[in-house]
């Protein structure tokens, strides 16, 4: 049998994804040509790879051993890549990182605006996903950086302190709440709420949070990002849960007030997980230790 690069690559996308689809956008092959390999692959083996169902697809136990061996080979090639680009041009690579919300939108685009200014041949692809998840795909190998909350079980990831944030409450300067310093989280679950998309990180953990409650968010309306949570919370929409970094950028140009949410896990610490330091390739070791020196102080109390 022999597979290829794009083979073992596009293996890797499906099963991450969970969807042939998806997994043919994330590696850049039309839906036909992906299809058409991945059933190729299933001929050369003599195995099924995948279970397809109307959910999406699942690895069968031959594919959980190819994507294993598939991770393997690709490490070993992003590898072989960014020890050769060292001879021509400098150092080359592509990382891949996870992030939770409040990183991704709070503190990562300033560290990677400078670590992409240093490093011209590197590139960086973000997902965004829930800090539990984050550590079980760094441990399986789906990525090598991991940015998750500092309250979760890291199991045996190392784990370094990267950044300090809280979740805040924004409400128009008009609505009842404008006057409180702060509240529980557990009050305002019965308001009309503005909120990212149902699949974001940040909804599906508040979601969570109300469940537990016995109750369910009054989402009126559902947007891609937290400025735009913000401009619609300017409104009169409802209100808005979102970092207090994104949420004192936001009253810049918004004519918003900030409560505190008195609720313990309303601060946030935020953690770098991996599996190991000295496994890293050589640019992601660069960007990890960039982390590490970064300067994410907590933020000063709501008010100040």
């Amino acid at each position: 049998m022999h597979f290829d690069l794009v083979d073992l690559g596009l293996f890797r996308h499906v099963v991450e994804a969970g969807s042939i689809t998806r997994g043919a956008e994330r590696a850049h092959l039309a839906l036909a040509a992906a299809s058409t390999r991945i059933r190729g692959m299933e001929e050369a083996i003599g195995a099924k790879l995948l279970l397809r169902t109307r959910l999406g697809v699942t690895p069968t136990a031959a594919g959980r051993t190819l994507l294993s061996h598939a991770r393997t080979i690709l490490a070993q090639a992003e590898r072989l890549r960014e020890d050769l680009g060292a001879f021509v041009g400098g150092l080359a690579g592509e990382i891949k990182v996870l992030s939770n919300t409040n990183a991704l939108t709070g503190f990562l685009p300033e560290v990677l605006g400078t670590f992409l200014a240093r490093h011209p041949n590197i590139s960086v692809e973000i997902e965004e996903r829930l800090s539990d998840e984050i550590v079980g795909l760094v441990a399986e190998g789906v990525a090598e950086i991991g940015i998750v909350a500092g309250t979760v079980e890291t199991a045996r990831l190392e784990t370094y302190p990267f950044a300090t944030d809280r979740f805040v409450v924004v409400a128009a300067r008009s609505h009842p709440l404008a006057g409180r310093g702060s509240i529980p989280f557990a009050e305002v679950m019965g308001l009309d709420f503005v909120g990212l998309d149902r699949a974001s990180a940040l909804q599906r953990f508040l979601a969570v949070k109300a469940a537990r409650a016995g109750r369910a968010l009054r989402l009126r309306v559902q947007l891609r990002s937290f400025d735009a949570v913000c401009r619609m919370v300017e409104a009169g929409v409802g209100i808005g849960i979102v970092p207090e970094t994104t949420a004192r950028l936001a009253q810049k140009t918004s004519d918003i007030v900030v409560v505190a949410l008195d609720d313990p896990w309303a601060v946030r610490d935020l953690t770098i997980c991996l599996r190991s330091y000295r496994a890293l390739a050589p640019s992601s070791r660069l960007l990890v230790d960039l982390m590490r020196d970064w300067q994410g102080r907590p933020p000063a109390p709501v008010g100040q």
